[in-house]
């Protein structure tokens, strides 16, 4: 058995041309990770929509319907970011499936990793920063309810704090946010995870893998997660052009692999999710994002899972 993908074509749709959200690196994703070897066909597992019940185990019915009808007033559709559409209806509701399925699939074997995911800026009632439902939390609430886990560990090193993540757990102690983002950059208004790690300007890799390594091993230690949900964002980059950090390939790739390694090595099952990325340079961009597969085929190896 080799390492669980999730990967749905309904990740994709098409978009106003020009638009800076660039919802073909979820398609190059998966084709590149056939074209370099890395997954095989038959390691990807295909999502479903969940039924609109779950989505609101975290999310308003109003909000829900509104959005799944394209009834959002033009305010909040604008604080998404993201122009509405059938299509985007789909492939939202698609991705938060490939979440729920990452999961499933991450307690059964190990490690498992979606192709899509880490849309923390969503809160309850509206979305924000291109996150339309909060996957994360979406997942967290199917496996609880479902009785698989009870205690979940949220690892975002998106470079973006999961504010909206954070909002939705803040009250709960079955869910453990860890937050390590830089500190000069969206959301302006930063909410209070369980655990926020701020980051300076311009940080490069191996301050940045050091100040992880202070963090996780304890965490694990602390929390005894049943699941960790990992969102593996690669903005930290230094040619994102939304991040302020300095991270290379290299260093994404060590961060994958430390945070995995650590995970695994003591018994924790880990789902991983993209996060965010933006780049003009595409194939650049995408490159970043298979990173974490990269990673993850390695572990799994490694470990044998």
């Amino acid at each position: 058995m080799d390492l669980p993908i999730v990967y749905n074509p309904d990740y994709v749709v098409p978009l106003p041309e020009g638009h800076r959200f660039p919802m073909p690196k979820f398609r190059q994703l998966y084709e590149l990770l056939l074209a370099d070897g890395v997954a095989q066909t038959e390691q990807f597992h295909t999502p479903s929509c969940p039924p609109q019940e779950l989505i609101e185990l975290v999310h308003t019915p109003d909000y829900v319907q509104a959005y799944c009808e394209g009834s959002l007033d033009a305010k909040a559709q604008r604080r998404i970011g993201l122009p509405w559409s059938p299509g985007l209806v789909k492939r939202t509701c698609m991705a938060v499936g490939g979440t729920i399925l990452t999961a499933q699939l991450a307690l059964k074997h190990g490690l498992a990793c979606n192709t899509a995911g880490g849309t923390h800026h969503a809160f309850p009632s509206y979305g924000s920063g291109f996150c339309i439902f909060n996957d994360l939390a979406i997942a967290s609430r199917v496996l609880q309810k479902s009785g698989l886990v009870q205690k979940i560990l949220i690892v975002d090193l998106d470079v973006h704090q999961g504010d909206g993540t954070a909002f939705i757990f803040q009250e709960d102690d079955s869910v453990f946010t860890f937050s390590m983002h830089c500190e000069v950059n969206f959301p302006g208004t930063k909410q209070k995870s369980n655990l926020d790690v701020p980051l300076p300007v311009g940080m490069e890799d191996d301050a940045y893998l050091q100040t992880l390594g202070q963090y996780l091993p304890d965490l694990l230690s602390d929390v005894k997660p049943d699941l960790v949900l990992y969102d593996a964002g690669v903005d930290p980059h230094v040619g994102d052009r939304l991040g302020k950090l300095a991270l290379t390939d290299t260093g994404i790739f060590r961060r994958e692999m430390q945070v995995l390694s650590t995970c695994v090595a003591v018994g924790y099952p880990v789902a991983c999710v993209i996060g965010g990325g933006y780049a003009d340079d595409l194939k650049s961009l995408v490159y970043r994002h298979s990173l974490l597969h990269r990673a993850a085929s390695t572990v799994y190896r490694q470990y044998r899972l």
